[in-house]
């Protein structure tokens, strides 16, 4: 059996018959991830809710090339915005490889003054909408798709649903201001890790592989206020000295959408520089005071 499997790269991680739709395309995590595709010959759909920086983002991927990447303005506050990206989808597509579920938001309030809103908003765009984007492209998903190349789910959680710290006390990564807490942030990334599961364990019969990315920080328009203002902060906690970079994300985001992870599902891969698994701390440098 192995004399006659074709085990080159370019057989594992060719991407040219690839059709991929990112939620949350236009900036951050999700250009990434969409870079990485049209680089690698891919046609891409990046969906969120400003035409202008879908466009920008758009036409910079495109004359990188050599794949192609087209928007959609779409705002997955609730089914009904789901409904109507997934009804366009439709009418651009009749097949999807890969369905990349990044559309997310945080919110950073004091403990007792946060409110309801920021609660409702973050459980329907992070957790929600994933479950309706996925069952409303089930029929794309599903076409031309078998047990050796198995169509994708990707869900796009964080580290803050796997960590347990005093988000208050650390500003929760650089997601917030010292004092101020994401207590919705995190649980409702532990709910996405959670239906990742569930999802992965309802679609593998019919080969849709499903599994989770939970990132630390990366450069993003969620982590900018961190990385500008608490940047000190955030590397006290990195054992590689760095927070993540585009090659980091792209390259997960390829690999569990390639030949080579065909057999993975149900999967939370953490990525960031191991700093959760080690516990690793800078050591405090001395002050003269």
């Amino acid at each position: 059996m192995t004399s006659t499997a074709d085990l080159r790269v370019s057989s594992l991680f060719d991407f040219h018959n690839h059709v991929v739709l990112v939620t949350g395309g236009a900036t951050g995590l999700g250009e990434m991830a969409a870079q990485g595709f049209v680089q690698n010959g891919a046609k891409v759909f990046i969906a969120s809710r400003k035409e202008s920086e879908l466009k920008k983002t758009a036409d910079r991927i495109n004359a990188i090339g050599p794949g192609k990447c087209e928007y959609i303005v779409a705002d997955l506050k609730d089914k009904a915005g789901c409904d109507g990206l997934v009804k366009e989808i439709k009418k651009r597509t009749d097949r999807l490889t890969v369905l990349v579920n990044n559309t997310g938001v945080t919110w950073g309030a004091p403990y007792d003054d946060f409110p309801e809103s920021g609660w409702d908003k973050l459980m329907a765009l992070n957790v929600k909408s994933i479950f309706y984007m996925t069952v409303g492209l089930h029929d794309l998903l599903l076409k031309g798709t078998n047990a050796d190349m198995p169509s994708r789910v990707i869900n796009i959680a964080s580290m803050a649903g796997i960590q347990t710290t005093d988000v208050t006390a650390s500003g929760d990564g650089g997601l917030s201001a010292p004092g101020h807490g994401t207590y919705s942030y995190g649980p409702s990334k532990a709910a996405c890790i959670h239906l990742t599961k569930i999802q992965a364990s309802k679609l593998a019969p019919v080969n849709i592989m499903v599994n989770c990315i939970c990132p630390g920080v990366f450069p993003s328009r969620m982590t900018n206020f961190g990385i500008q203002k608490y940047m000190d902060t955030l590397l006290e906690r990195q054992p590689t000295g760095r927070v993540g970079k585009p090659s980091d994300f792209a390259g997960l985001v390829l690999f569990l959408s390639s030949a080579a992870s065909a057999h993975m599902t149900g999967n939370v891969i953490e990525i960031d520089g191991g700093s959760n698994l080690t516990g690793w701390r800078a050591k405090k440098r001395d002050t003269k005071i």
